[in-house]
């Protein structure tokens, strides 16, 4: 991908990449659905900008060595695939920064609505006092929880060591050790005996038809943070048996299983889900309360 002469400003840069990603045809769908957006991050971190001086800042000539750095950077995503928060090390999440890197899936939860709702209406904000996050990745769950809810102690846990390196960057970049602690648990063994106001999880959910049709990019991300078994169901199937054991009597469950949804209601047509909305966009999330989980408890 040549540096080539014309390509002066700020939005000379965005304009192609945009256009060189869709004549690639790489897939988006980590943190942005579009071209133009995709290639925008990429500008303004390879040139050093801050995406809050746009629009200002379009028009702004870069030097050679700012154009070189983009250029590499678009060159890299669509030769090697990769998504660009493993570009940039950086990605947002309900508002936050957050540190990644291919130890963690890149964080795109709609998940982060609630959380800035601090979980309303579906329990007092002011009445959580303890929150655990199964499967943390990059912490981004249990951290944004934890800002938005200053009162509350928050355990991010995580099977995964080195997810949890990632966790604890974040924890200490987000300035919470106090609040969040990054705990190795597969699912709840290591938060025995312990019992939450919200139990919050984006677990591994992806069946094996569906990983095995998914774009390159997803391929990039750890295999363990995705797959679910079979019917991408194992790790739910383990939330929900367990998860009564770990709620206060008052305690909801939220759980996201994006395109598993389906299998899920099939698997439990009992089960009373209530499955959310949001306003930005995303699905496959359902709800339970702690009485509702009651009878999948006495199933096991």
């Amino acid at each position: 991908m040549p540096n080539a002469p014309q390509l002066r400003t700020v939005e000379d840069l965005i304009r192609h990449g945009a256009s060189q990603f869709s004549m690639a045809d790489v897939w988006f769908g980590h943190g942005t659905d579009n071209a133009v957006d995709e290639a925008a991050e990429l500008v303004f971190f390879g040139a050093g900008l801050s995406h809050e001086d746009a629009p200002k800042v379009y028009a702004r000539e870069l030097s050679s060595r700012q154009r070189e750095e983009v250029l590499q950077l678009f060159e890299r995503r669509i030769r090697e695939r990769v998504p660009v928060a493993y570009l940039t090390h950086r990605m947002w999440f309900a508002g936050h920064e957050f540190y990644v890197d291919e130890r963690v899936l890149v964080p795109r939860s709609p998940i982060a609505e609630l959380i800035e709702a601090g979980f309303e209406p579906w329990i007092d904000a002011d009445r959580i006092r303890s929150v655990l996050d199964i499967g943390t990745g990059s912490g981004c769950i249990a951290i944004a929880a934890a800002l938005a809810l200053p009162q509350a102690q928050v355990d991010a846990a995580d099977i995964s060591d080195d997810a949890l390196a990632v966790t604890k960057i974040n924890i200490e970049r987000h300035h919470v050790v106090d609040r969040v602690r990054a705990v190795r648990s597969d699912v709840f063994d290591g938060v025995a005996g312990r019992r939450y106001d919200v139990i919050v999880t984006n677990p591994p959910y992806v069946g094996s038809e569906e990983l095995a049709g998914l774009p390159d990019e997803y391929q990039r991300e750890p295999r363990l943070g995705l797959y679910g078994g079979d019917d991408g169901l194992d790790i739910v199937r383990r939330i929900l048996a367990q998860a009564v054991d770990h709620l206060e009597p008052h305690g909801i469950l939220i759980a996201e299983v994006g395109n598993s949804e389906h299998a899920l209601v099939d698997a439990f047509p009992r089960v009373p889900f209530t499955w959310l909305e949001f306003e930005r966009g995303g699905g496959g999330v359902f709800l339970l309360t702690a009485d509702q989980l009651k009878p999948l408890s006495q199933r096991r």
